[in-house]
């Protein structure tokens, strides 16, 4: 009897025992045989497609193994941040052409950098009435960098890191979220997210876990969810961890009381079946990529509950994350879970704090309660896990991205908020490679422009890529060509 699957149609007739052999041996040895050639970088041709994949093996000498990349949702204010503005407090109130700046701002070529979605306020017009500083700044450690006192616990290790005061993107709003995870407007639909990227570069480092991980409140509708690897084939999209150790993988949880050893009986014969669909479909890569992940589920019946287990830690490293205090103890075991998976081997782990569609941090009023709010609930576990990371010599090769989509307005939004800010914000980033203790890049008096070291935010992935010892045009994929954009330009100012 013919089957038919995708239009192409298959009999029995014609099949030598022979081929026949051969095909199941493939099936069962000389997949698992390929794979691992593939991960010891011998052999670099898909069967399926031909095309040439990535052998898993850096490009450049790596400097760090792993990314932890911390997204506070909705737009942090970075000029009550990490990067203080007096000027602001000097003309609180008056107009945009009460200042100097009124025409270095209006007039700025770098004005026209934004495709806009919605009608913001990007523009300060004479409706818009300059915003004083809510909040005070400290200078800190040997760096003298000044944060303000919405991050305390942070501002702590201001030596560490490396801020960087000059990013600017093209979404004036949310999906810029989203543009900072694939270098590609929302407009322009969806792309391979930097973890994809990284996932299908470099492989894995735990073959019980997935490489490419998403915790916390995602990006809704974006593009599967801001876990988008599309051309790159689904094997590479992240996986949804939900931090909860009572429950800590309740999709992949057998729903009846059954042993071990049943469980090994049941898998086994799952991948055989597979096997045998795969022998007859060897060109389908949705198939493969679903043979993969039941693989990988099984195997994470045991190790995702295993990286939860808070109770193995001491009573001192909770309290690092924040663990005995209530508004802490949410994001505080997110962030424990994040240095548990890091050490564990996952590749690539994106952390997003601020939940609705546009992101708590999204203060177009109430900014000062907005702000103090939040930060009182990531500050200190925020603290705790690059202190954690130091302590146990993983800062060496971890990369610790800290970032928001954008920054906030100078101006005024209504009584007491500030609206989207693309054309400069700020991010921060410590760890494996990073030249600690500095300050790149800057925007103007007003933190308007972002005017000196410019960076798009693929500046950040190039970065980030080369540290990881990935370049990135060497992954280029056939028949997808990229933009220039899409790349970015490694920072060498801030690489140690």
């Amino acid at each position: 009897m013919a089957s038919y699957r995708g239009g192409i149609q298959r009999g029995c007739s014609g099949i030598t025992r022979h081929q026949f052999l051969t095909d199941t041996g493939m099936g069962f040895t000389g997949v698992a045989l390929a794979a691992m050639l593939q991960r010891e970088g011998i052999g670099g041709e898909s069967a399926a497609s031909g095309e040439h994949l990535p052998s898993g093996l850096p490009h450049l000498v790596p400097r760090a193994r792993r990314v932890i990349w911390l997204m506070m949702r909705g737009g942090v204010s970075h000029v009550e941040g990490f990067d203080p503005k007096p000027a602001l407090t000097k003309y609180g109130g008056k107009t945009l052409s009460e200042t100097p700046w009124h025409d270095a701002v209006v007039n700025s070529p770098y004005a026209k950098n934004v495709r806009e979605q919605v009608a913001n306020n990007v523009i300060m017009t004479n409706k818009a009435r300059i915003y004083p500083l809510q909040v005070g700044f400290r200078k800190c450690g040997q760096s003298g960098v000044e944060v303000s006192d919405w991050w305390p616990h942070v501002r702590q290790h201001v030596d560490e890191m490396a801020i960087i005061r000059s990013m600017w993107t093209t979404d004036n709003n949310h999906g810029a979220q989203l543009e900072f995870l694939t270098g590609r407007h929302l407009l322009d639909g969806c792309y391979p997210t930097l973890g994809a990227w990284i996932h299908y570069g470099l492989g894995t480092l735990n073959e019980n876990l997935p490489q490419f991980i998403s915790i916390g409140p995602l990006l809704e509708t974006q593009c599967f969810e801001g876990l988008d690897a599309t051309y790159l084939g689904p094997e590479h999209a992240g996986v949804v961890i939900k931090v909860d150790p009572a429950d800590p993988l309740p999709y992949a949880r057998p729903e009846l009381q059954v042993s071990a050893r049943e469980q090994l009986v049941k898998a086994n014969l799952v991948n055989q079946l597979n096997r045998l669909t795969a022998i007859e479909y060897p060109g389908d890569t949705s198939l493969q990529a679903r043979i993969k992940s039941y693989e990988l589920a099984f195997r994470m019946q045991s190790a995702v509950p295993a990286a939860m287990r808070f109770e193995e830690e001491t009573e001192a490293t909770q309290q690092l994350y924040g663990l005995d205090q209530d508004v802490t103890r949410p994001f505080g075991q997110q962030c424990l879970a994040v240095r548990r998976f890091a050490e564990r081997g996952v590749r690539f782990i994106q952390l997003f704090h601020g939940g609705g569609a546009a992101g708590e941090w999204d203060a177009h009023s109430g900014l000062v309660k907005n702000h103090t709010h939040l930060t009182a609930q990531v500050d200190r576990p925020i603290a705790g896990l690059l202190t954690d990371l130091r302590q146990r010599g993983l800062l060496d090769d971890t990369i610790l991205v800290w970032t928001s989509e954008f920054g906030r307005t100078p101006g005024g939004q209504g009584s007491d908020g500030r609206d989207h800010h693309n054309y400069g914000f700020t991010v921060w980033i410590a760890g494996g490679g990073i030249r600690p203790g500095i300050v790149h890049g800057a925007t103007d008096e007003l933190g308007y422009h972002a005017v000196e070291d410019r960076h798009y935010v693929t500046d950040i992935h190039a970065t980030i890529m080369q540290l990881l010892g990935l370049d990135a045009r060497r992954l280029e994929v056939p028949g997808r060509k990229r933009l220039e954009r899409e790349y970015g330009s490694p920072i060498p100012e801030i690489i140690a």
